[in-house]
């Protein structure tokens, strides 16, 4: 069992340095999110291999808390992060709805006008032309 240990020891070392590169390459930040969030993992599985190589039960709670430690600050990164698309999964303000309802009879109004000037073809009728 050492054996095993000790390579599960080595493959988590090797993992954390290779996520620790791309967590300071970046070049974005979703890279370098789900690179904390790796580590975060690679953290857990550390702590995973202590709990059996020393036979303890009592990091099973600290376990449980840095699980939920990585999952709420990849979630809250990842909100702050996203591009939401314009009017779309938000509740408007009264003063919002009312510039769009404006924007929406302006542009009625512009159609009208647009579609009368088509439909006559020249001057309003008692218009004089001189």
């Amino acid at each position: 069992m050492t054996v095993v240990l000790i390579i599960c020891g080595v493959m988590l070392a090797v993992g954390a340095t290779l996520v620790l590169v791309r967590l300071e390459r970046g070049p974005t930040m979703l890279d370098r999110t789900i690179a904390l969030d790796t580590f975060t993992a690679i953290l857990i599985g550390v702590l995973v291999l202590i709990a059996v190589a020393t036979r303890r039960r009592d990091i099973v709670p600290i376990l449980a808390v840095l699980a939920l430690v990585g999952f709420v600050g990849s979630v809250t990164i990842a909100r702050f992060a996203a591009v939401e698309p314009e009017g779309e999964g938000r509740i408007l303000t009264l003063e919002e709805v009312a510039a769009l309802e404006r924007e929406r009879l302006d542009a009625e109004d512009a159609e009208l006008a647009a579609s009368d000037e088509e439909h006559h073809g020249g001057p309003a009728q008692g218009e004089v032309i001189g």
